[in-house]
């Protein structure tokens, strides 16, 4: 056994929550330790990096490395030029986006929250299945995506299952992904307790004992 692991950027399969598609780079070596991705554009003018500001409590600094093509930033309304080997740097806070000025421009994304050690989520599991809950589709979104997260050891793919269970009126299975999901994030726990999607079940005594409530 080597104990290190070698692969091509095509190797790796790109995966779409329905906005920009991107590589779990993280997830397919199962790096701990922090968290990266890339993000490719198909179209010349596509958007690449979608518009945040890591602005919550674990928000994090990323830095961006434009790998092939070219990339235009904005940063808090700035544009910034970056063509192929430009690396941007952002901290957290600043509202930021990226779009492609050629096709096939690919970005290289490392982040990590500071002063606090990385704690692989899980997000990466949960992402192709996002657009199914913003669609409204709870129930297909929990029968398309438990097996997959059930699979893996992640707390927040498992919330958001509890989530959808909840809001497709299966109580007794939102109830125990929920569980499983705080066994691995206490952090879960509260945020539970003034989560609408738990609105449904919110009166079970389950999910009252299970959060505190």
């Amino acid at each position: 056994m080597s104990g290190y692991a070698v692969a091509r950027l095509d190797e790796i399969d790109e995966i779409t929550d329905g906005r920009e598609p991107w590589r779990p780079v993280r997830h397919h070596f199962g790096i701990t330790a922090f968290g990266i991705n890339t993000w490719t554009a198909a179209n010349e003018g596509d958007r690449i990096i979608n518009e945040h500001d890591e602005s919550d409590a674990n928000a994090q600094e990323e830095l961006y490395l434009v790998m092939r093509g070219h990339a235009t930033f904005e940063l808090e309304g700035e544009r910034m030029d970056a063509p192929a080997g430009t690396f941007v740097f952002v901290p957290s806070g600043v509202k930021r986006t990226a779009f492609a000025e050629e096709a096939g421009t690919t970005l290289l994304a490392i982040g990590g929250t500071p002063g606090k050690a990385f704690e692989p989520n899980g997000w990466e599991t949960w992402a192709p299945f996002h657009f199914l809950y913003t669609a409204g589709e709870y129930a297909q979104a929990a029968d398309r995506s438990r097996e997959t997260i059930e699979s893996q050891p992640y707390p927040d793919p498992l919330y958001n299952l509890a989530c959808c269970e909840s809001l497709a009126g299966r109580p007794t299975d939102a109830v125990e992904h929920l569980r499983r999901a705080i066994e691995r994030s206490e952090r879960l726990r509260d945020l539970a307790k003034g989560d609408s999607d738990f609105d449904p079940i919110r009166d079970e005594p389950a999910f009252r004992e299970l959060v505190g409530a």
